[in-house]
C-alpha cells in the first residue's frame, strides 16, 4: 500500500467510526484533527484515541489498556500482535471505558 492508499484508508476507518457514533447517538463525543481521531465516552471522560501513523503503514489505537498497533492486511485493520479487527477492539475499548458499543461494519 502507497502512502495515498494508506491515507484513502485510514480517512475510510475515522468517517465510519463517526458516522457510527452519529447514527448510534451514543454519549461518545469525536473530535478529528491532524490525523488523531479522539473519542470521549461522555459519562467519564475517558478517552481513546486513534491516530495514523503513515511511516509504518499503522493506525495506532491508545485506550486504557494500553497502545496497540494495527496494520491492513487483505483489507482488514488487524492488530499486529493478536491479529484481532480494529473493529472488534475498539468496540471492546468502548465497552469497557464506557459501557457501550457502536455498530461498526468491517474495515
Amino acid at each position: 500500500m502507497n502512502e495515498q492508499q494508506f491515507h484513502a484508508s485510514a480517512d475510510a476507518v475515522m468517517l465510519a467510526i463517526e458516522e457510527a457514533i452519529d447514527a448510534s447517538g451514543a454519549d461518545i463525543d469525536y473530535e478529528n484533527s491532524a490525523g488523531l481521531l479522539t473519542l470521549t465516552v461522555e459519562a467519564n471522560g475517558s478517552q481513546l484515541i486513534l491516530s495514523r501513523q503513515p511511516a509504518t503503514g499503522e493506525l495506532w489505537l491508545a485506550i486504557r489498556a494500553g497502545g496497540l498497533h494495527f496494520k491492513q492486511q487483505q483489507g482488514v485493520w488487524r492488530n499486529t500482535v493478536d491479529g484481532q479487527a480494529l473493529i472488534e477492539r475498539l468496540n471492546q475499548a468502548l465497552v469497557e471505558q464506557g459501557g457501550e458499543a457502536l455498530p461498526l461494519q468491517g474495515f
